[in-house]
């Protein structure tokens, strides 16, 4: 930047933070150090401004200043994605977590939520009404960022991705434009707002139908030599094809860790774990999950009832902020024995015995909605494979992320390509993965993207350019 620029800069966020009925952290400010951290302790930038957003004029505010300036933007929710596209180096920073409000209208089973909010907030408030919205499986995620990319949780099969129940939005566009959109008066963008990413403005509000579950549910958890993984793996598929949509799972392969939840002779013994929950009575839940709880002999079984809130926090202690994370995935259409030897044979390769492999067997009411009714794609795959990297030392980045990408790449032969998309690495493959993953929604993103962003500034993200827009060496 020629001094003219910075001073140009300087001024306009001088002005912004005057403007902001939030705050405006800088470099310098007491909390700015705290403030620039996201949850994955990988990400190390520093913006030159955090606006904390304290409502919708504020965002407002915040994006012109970027489009004026030249600035990147970068749009924060819950501040959880595995990528780091909530913070960005030299540019600003749109927070949403002071718009962490929930409102549940009870008798049209809706819920009104902020962009800031995280599930933890949604469950909360979903709860004590007796209804949930399908979300993830880690309470501190933003429920944003996980609705605009998808969605996977533990009622997935029953009800749905997140974004399946999106109904509402209200947004900031490029320009600074607010719009209220449903599927009365902007269908198409209703359309993009489901699966389609952070491509179209800062979202400061979403509304969701919710539905009756809880307050208490039935969990399964259940741990088994890993040497049973074959076995385990295709009775598990039978069982819950069998079971019907009320029954969503996932199967971890990993090593027990070290804690009090499990007898200290198991600690780092490598296993297939199926976890799973049942959308209805925990009673019947009981019933329907205990064929999960005995497809071998098990090294530990912690299922059992216990309140929805509980459920959606069970993952929270394996993820704490700050540890390194490095998440990739890979959709198959199957998941074939000689996938799960790979399986296998990677889970006992890894450098961290904090990471393991995940396998969210899907269908159901995700398959049950049509291919291109929303942006989300790759609906009729019926499995998505995560490899987690998670580690702590700085001196072990290499070999972790390593491994993640060795996993995908000795899958690659059972993929059907494309990746889901709230699990995308560092997107070090770009444009390549994001159109994979969109699939033949693609192009009808690029022109809704190039209507509302044709100067591509909501880029920090799995980035969709507009159409017409020039490409590199062109």
């Amino acid at each position: 930047m020629t001094s003219t620029t910075t001073g140009t800069t300087s001024a306009a966020l001088d002005a912004l933070e005057l403007a902001l009925s939030g705050e405006l952290v800088r470099p310098g400010h007491a909390e700015f150090e705290e403030a620039r951290r996201v949850w994955n302790g990988m990400i190390d930038l520093r913006p030159a401004a955090i606006a904390r957003c304290a409502s919708t004029a504020d965002v407002t505010e915040t994006v012109l200043v970027a489009a004026r300036t030249g600035l990147p933007l970068a749009v924060r929710g819950g501040g959880h994605n595995v990528a780091g596209f909530g913070t960005v180096d030299g540019g600003i920073v749109v927070d949403l977590s002071p718009l962490n409000g929930v409102v549940v209208d009870p008798a049209t089973r809706r819920a009104r939520v902020g962009g800031g909010a995280t599930l933890r907030d949604l469950d909360a408030a979903t709860q004590a009404h007796g209804l949930v919205v399908p979300a993830g499986v880690v309470s501190e995620t933003g429920v944003a960022g996980l609705t605009l990319s998808g969605g996977l949780g533990w009622l997935r099969r029953k009800w749905g991705l997140t974004c399946d129940n999106l109904v509402g939005a209200e947004l900031v566009t490029a320009a600074g434009e607010i719009l209220r959109v449903d599927a009365e008066t902007d269908p198409e963008l209703l359309w993009g707002l489901r699966g389609g990413g952070g491509n179209f403005g800062v979202v400061t509000e979403l509304e969701f139908e919710a539905h009756p579950l809880g307050p208490e549910v039935f969990f399964a958890f259940t741990l088994f030599p890993l040497e049973h993984a074959r076995g385990v793996l295709a009775e598990h598929e039978r069982i819950v094809l069998a079971a019907g949509d009320d029954v969503s799972t996932i199967a971890v392969l990993g090593h027990v860790p070290p804690l009090d939840d499990f007898p200290a002779e198991i600690h780092e013994a490598p296993f297939v774990a199926v976890l799973g929950v049942y959308a209805g009575p925990a009673g019947e839940g009981e019933l329907a999950l205990q064929p999960l709880r005995e497809l071998a002999e098990p090294l530990a079984d912690l299922s059992g009832r216990m309140p929805f809130v509980d459920v959606q926090q069970v993952y929270d202690p394996d993820y704490p902020a700050g540890h390194r994370y490095y998440w990739k995935s890979a959709n198959l259409p199957a998941l074939p024995a000689v996938a799960v030897d790979v399986l296998v044979e990677q889970v006992r390769r890894a450098p961290s015995k904090h990471s393991t492999i995940d396998v969210w067997l899907n269908g159901g009411a995700i398959a049950g909605v049509a291919e291109g009714a929303t942006a989300f794609s790759g609906r009729g795959g019926r499995y998505v494979v995560n490899p987690e990297a998670n580690w702590e030392d700085p001196a072990d980045d290499a070999a972790n992320v390593a491994w993640a990408r060795h996993v995908l790449a000795a899958l690659e032969e059972h993929a059907s390509g494309g990746a889901y998309l709230n699990f995308p690495g560092f997107l070090e493959e770009g444009q390549a993965l994001v159109r994979a993953s969109h699939g033949a929604n693609y192009e009808r993103l690029a022109r809704l993207k190039a209507r509302l962003d044709p100067g591509n500034l909501f880029r920090r993200n799995a980035n969709v350019e507009p159409a017409g827009a020039a490409r590199p060496g062109s």
